[in-house]
């Protein structure tokens, strides 16, 4: 069982917040209601909604996979939420 996750939030804004945590429903309980736990990115971008989780073996491959997530184009984090949502409702792939 995974003991990390990489987890991607979309902002009020309409933005893309990628981070990791242990507990993904806690961190985005923090995010939402929580000043001093927040990140300072999300405080002024609420509220936050989380769009797509990814289970790692640990904590390093988490901070490994958040990197590379970060790394993407706006458009291919999109591409990587929408497969998400299609697999989480079993919608097959359309191409």
């Amino acid at each position: 069982m995974a003991s990390w996750h990489v987890y991607i939030l979309r902002c009020a804004d309409d933005s893309l917040y990628t981070g990791i945590a242990r507990d993904v429903e806690k961190r985005l309980d923090e995010h939402n209601r929580h000043d001093r736990k927040a990140a300072k990115y999300t405080r002024a971008r609420r509220p936050v909604e989380l769009v797509y989780v990814e289970p790692c073996i640990s904590r390093s491959a988490a901070c490994k996979r958040e990197a590379q997530i970060k790394a993407m184009r706006k458009a291919a984090k999109h591409a990587l939420i929408r497969a998400h949502m299609r697999k989480q409702q079993h919608i097959p792939d359309r191409r």
